[in-house]
């Protein structure tokens, strides 16, 4: 009988750190451990406006999407219609893409944001995604972030202080969460 319970004890244990390994704490930032600060960071929009954030942002909460691989996109447009409905809704927040990219020269960002361009008609969507091409290890490092495989999501005020985070698609659970935090 001891066994059986050690090994429940220890399954659960393992499933508990797993889930939080896989998919990260969601916090809620009320009685949380601080989440730190997102950096500094500047780009150009795919209407070729430059951008820096956290000080260009206009309202009092950003909701921000980190994408490492072109394919990661899908991720994101699970986000897309929950954004969008929020910030019709509620006049506290915005939401943004943040491609991220290893630094390179000029003509090299020039033909890659053209061919982004190029692909994304929607105007609205051009305006909010802001190609980012920075040290990407030290970017990475200041944010914590150990895993490029999935996309990274923040909830950031406007001074840059960051109440919530996940990573990968969307659920009902993130919704809920971000929700409960900009009506606080």
């Amino acid at each position: 009988m001891k066994i059986f319970r050690w090994l429940l004890s220890a399954g659960g244990l393992a499933t508990g750190l797993f889930l939080i390994w896989r998919f990260g704490p969601l916090k809620s930032g009320v009685g949380a451990a601080p989440l730190g600060y997102f950096p500094e960071v500047s780009g150009t929009n795919l209407d070729r406006q430059d951008f820096t954030f956290p000080q260009d942002a206009p309202k009092e909460f950003s909701l921000i999407f980190v994408a490492f691989l072109q394919r990661q996109q899908d991720d994101v447009n699970t986000w897309i219609p929950f954004a969008q409905r929020l910030e019709q809704s509620n006049d506290r927040i915005i939401y943004y893409e943040f491609p991220t990219i290893n630094e390179m020269g000029p003509m090299r960002r020039t033909f890659i944001n053209e061919g982004m361009r190029a692909g994304i008609p929607d105007p609205l969507s051009r305006q909010r995604t802001i190609t980012l091409y920075l040290n990407k290890q030290r970017f990475l490092k200041q944010l914590e972030i150990d895993d490029q495989s999935e996309i990274q999501v923040y909830l950031v005020r406007q001074d840059g202080e960051i109440v919530w985070r996940t990573r990968g698609r969307f659920t009902s659970e993130a919704r809920a969460a971000i929700e409960a935090l900009i009506e606080e």
